[in-house]
């Protein structure tokens, strides 16, 4: 997806603001805010790719979390658990609720604990290797997308093979994630940019196998 929340690379966005022993959250509504999004029955791409629909305009404008609550009543709606009209009124309409899990507090602890079993050994093939040269494909999908618009169409080499993890641009589609290799690429601050940049700066990018193809 080609969106305003791809900012990587972007010119005249203002400067990075580093702030020194800053807290988790700014206010107590951020924290609620948190709570509330991740508590939801629904995948993880599915929120994030509510998050990225938001308008331009409204997505530069907005903090980390007001993104988060912008795009939480979408989430609710579009996912069937609860209706505009119930989003306005603050109350529910119709029976008690059979489709959805609700969330309690014994819950909280078991849902941020790693999925897969122990000694659970996931494989997947590959067809690229540390060292070699390789392309970011040119994609412009529809959907979510973890491969950066600045990487794209651009030659890096494989530092690293960070291991298997699932590809969920696929998730928002229906398909389900597809297990692929993760790769540490770098790329020239020349390459990404072109000659104005320094020859010394490198940028590395973790990116899907399905991302890359051979230079």
């Amino acid at each position: 997806m080609n969106g305003a929340h791809d900012m990587g690379g972007m010119q005249d966005m203002g400067p990075i603001e580093h702030e020194k022993s800053a807290p988790i959250f700014h206010a107590d509504w951020e924290r609620r805010a948190f709570a509330l999004f991740n508590s939801t029955d629904v995948k993880w791409s599915y929120r994030r790719t509510q998050i990225e629909l938001i308008p331009p305009a409204d997505y530069l404008r907005m903090s980390y979390y007001e993104k988060w609550l912008a795009a939480l009543p979408l989430v609710l709606i579009k996912s069937g658990m609860v209706t505009a009209a119930e989003i306005e009124s603050g109350k529910p309409d119709g029976g008690a609720n059979t489709k959805w899990h609700v969330l309690s507090v014994a819950d909280v602890a078991s849902w941020n604990l790693p999925t897969a079993a122990p000694g659970e050994k996931i494989t997947a093939p590959t067809r690229l290797h540390v060292g070699q040269r390789v392309r970011a494909r040119n994609l412009n999908p529809v959907g979510h997308t973890r491969l950066p618009r600045y990487a794209r169409g651009k030659q890096g080499t494989i530092e690293r093979d960070g291991g298997i993890e699932d590809l969920q641009d696929t998730d928002i589609q229906g398909l389900g994630p597809k297990q692929q290799h993760v790769y540490t690429v770098r790329f020239t601050a020349q390459e990404l940019w072109g000659e104005q940049a320094n020859p010394r700066d490198t940028v590395y990018a973790d990116l899907w196998e399905g991302y890359l193809s051979p230079a």
